[in-house]
């Protein structure tokens, strides 16, 4: 659920003005605006930009940690050819629309390079910039550009084909909202993205071996295992997983914030999970005074995603920067949410995170006293698993205040993987909690609980604990997390590791170790 500041709007009439259009193989450019779902608008679509194996090493710049993309990723084995796509899907309501993403297609002599390709198909974390456009990796300031450079490294360099949706919402997008963590609406668009892009491959120079892996990180990480889930379900081809410190179980994740852990970032989740549950249900509200504060609330259903950067609207109060909560303590109905009002942060994820925490409580704060009270006398009513304390670890049975009933429907702890998965996160994470989330998901993926899948599928790694000894495929990642975080310890101290702990820190990591996962997964035939 990270999120990251941009500069300004990326339209598809810009990038074709900048790079020129055209295809790899110079045939004639179809052209699909039916909008269903999958359509390829512009086939082939137009290359972004291409660079030989060499190039692209020589692009590869420092990391926030001061460790190179290139010491991660590894010296890229292809070229790799940026595609810009437009495709059909489907908004938070069903309703027909359009969004962009990026394909990236591995070149070269190189055998890890040509013939068929697997597929990676990777979603991204939040953003509160509408600009965010993956495939624009030419200008390093433009939103979406470091990622697009961190997925063409680790996934497109060592020979993936990689297909990246930009989400409805972003981009040149007409939807005018995003469905934030909309289980259903983004496991749709992940696969019409797939459709769209298979469509191109024949194009542009490539083509799909058949092996489809789902990745993604943050609110990626959600929207992967939610495909994961999806395509399963619908008897399509998962070769394998590797969700990344997502809000799997998002239900266990909402309460705990209203409990008052309030991670890293909440004042920009929540509006844009209120809105999107807004849209797509309809009941979370009647008027928005009904969760925010009347200083905050006209406009705040159209606030997020923005072209406007977040500093920005932080700096002209659109926004509190950290305060979801009124740290004047609402009297409470019964004296069991009292006590836990009185004490503001109940035990529920990791106790050094209560510094942060209590930054969540203020005077000038988003959501109002009694939107609170109104959930909390709901989670104590009708409890999750996970919140305030482990007991079954699966969602509340019948919650009844329309955002937790919202948060269950698009919680992920209802199912299990025939497929290998691995889960990969940091157990220090101020943002999205690893306890909470994929902890709680291995608990209910281990025998010999009910969901637990077939021995030898699941695998779950913290990058920010020590290696076991002989035989860790995950050594180095490990290895080298621990030198990244001690390297922004040293540069500024315990409150940069908090700022930098999710965004940049863990990310490149565990893409590492997923892009290993997969490879081994490959390599078994399993």
């Amino acid at each position: 659920m990270k999120y990251l500041n941009g500069l300004a709007l990326t339209s598809a009439a810009v990038l074709l003005a900048a790079c020129g259009g055209g295809s790899d193989t110079g045939g004639s450019t179809s052209v699909d605006n039916s909008g269903a779902r999958g359509s390829l608008v512009h086939n082939p679509p137009l290359r972004v930009t291409g660079m030989t194996a060499a190039e692209f090493a020589s692009r590869l710049g420092e990391t926030a940690s001061g460790k190179s993309l290139l010491q991660i990723a590894g010296t890229p084995k292809c070229g790799v050819n940026f595609h810009y796509m437009e495709y059909g899907t489907v908004g938070g309501a069903s309703e027909a629309t359009n969004a962009t993403g990026a394909i990236m297609v591995p070149t070269g002599s190189d055998p890890a390079c040509a013939g068929a390709r697997p597929i990676v198909l990777y979603a991204h974390g939040t953003t509160t910039d509408r600009a965010y456009n993956i495939a624009d990796i030419l200008d390093p300031a433009r939103p979406g550009a470091s990622e697009g450079s961190l997925l063409g490294a680790m996934y497109a360099a060592q020979g993936f084909i990689v297909v990246a949706p930009n989400y409805a919402g972003y981009d040149a997008s007409r939807l005018a909202y995003h469905p934030y963590l909309n289980a259903d609406q983004q496991s749709k668009e992940m696969i019409d993205s797939l459709t769209a892009a298979r469509k191109a491959l024949p194009n542009i120079g490539s083509s799909d071996s058949g092996k489809l892996l789902l990745t993604g990180y943050s609110q990626g990480g959600h929207v992967a295992m939610a495909t994961h889930r999806a395509l399963q379900a619908a008897g399509q081809t998962v070769t394998a997983s590797a969700p990344m410190s997502g809000p799997y179980a998002l239900a266990a994740q909402g309460d705990a914030t209203y409990f008052g852990n309030v991670n890293l970032g909440s004042t920009v989740f929540t509006p844009m999970l209120v809105t999107s549950f807004q849209r797509a249900y309809g009941n979370i509200y009647t008027n928005l005074t009904d969760v925010y504060e009347p200083a905050f609330a006209p406009g705040m259903d159209t606030l997020l995603p923005s072209t406007t950067p977040i500093g920005t609207l932080f700096s002209e109060g659109r926004l509190p920067q950290t305060a979801l909560f009124s740290s004047t303590v609402p009297t409470a109905p019964t004296p069991q949410l009292q006590a836990l009002f009185n004490s503001i942060t109940p035990p529920t994820t990791p106790p050094a995170l209560a510094p942060l925490f209590a930054l969540g409580f203020g005077t000038k704060n988003l959501v109002t006293n009694k939107s609170r009270v109104d959930f909390l006398l709901d989670a104590l009513a009708n409890p999750d698993g996970a919140v305030p304390a482990v007991t079954t670890g699966g969602a509340a049975t019948a919650p009844a205040h329309p955002m937790r009933k919202a948060l269950k429907a698009n919680d992920l702890r209802n199912w299990s993987p025939k497929r290998p998965v691995m889960m990969c996160g940091g157990n220090g994470d101020p943002t999205v909690f690893y306890s909470l989330n994929t902890q709680v998901m291995q608990g209910l993926w281990t025998a010999p609980s009910p969901l637990a899948p077939p021995a030898g599928l699941l695998t779950v790694l913290d990058v920010d604990s020590a290696s076991p000894g002989a035989g860790d495929p995950f050594a180095a990642v490990r290895a080298g997390f621990a030198q990244a975080k001690a390297a922004t310890f040293a540069a500024g101290g315990a409150n940069a590791v908090v700022q930098a702990y999710h965004g940049s820190l863990v990310p490149p990591f565990c893409n590492a170790a997923a892009r290993g996962f997969f490879q081994q997964v490959l390599a078994s035939g399993i």
